[in-house]
């Protein structure tokens, strides 16, 4: 009987996670319009994970607004849960939520 195995991860990558995770971003910042960003997470996504992500940022403006989450579930149908994720997030010191959410509101002004 043969037994097979799952590809084992090399226990010292080449590519450092940090190193991995600057080239993603770079690689994000390389992109011009909307179509393009769209493509590229489309590719880099499941589409489970790409909802996830559309989901976690529409509830974003409604929670700087200062909506209840049971009013913003309401509206977007995304989870009570996850809308507390998010306002954990915009609550912390660092958080990119805030920074584009507020990028965005001087670019449309």
């Amino acid at each position: 009987m043969r037994y097979y195995t799952m590809k084992r991860r090399s226990l010292d990558p080449v590519v450092s996670k940090s190193n991995a995770e600057a080239a993603l971003c770079e690689a994000l910042l390389a992109l011009r319009t909307v179509d393009e960003m769209h493509a590229f997470l489309k590719d880099l996504t499941t589409p489970a994970e790409f909802e996830a992500l559309a989901d976690r940022w529409s509830v974003v403006p409604y929670l700087i607004e200062g909506l209840a989450y049971r009013d913003i579930h309401d509206r977007t149908a995304v989870s009570v849960t996850t809308i507390g994720r998010v306002a954990r997030c915009l609550a912390a010191e660092h958080s990119g939520y805030q920074l584009a959410a507020d990028r965005l509101r001087r670019k449309r002004k």
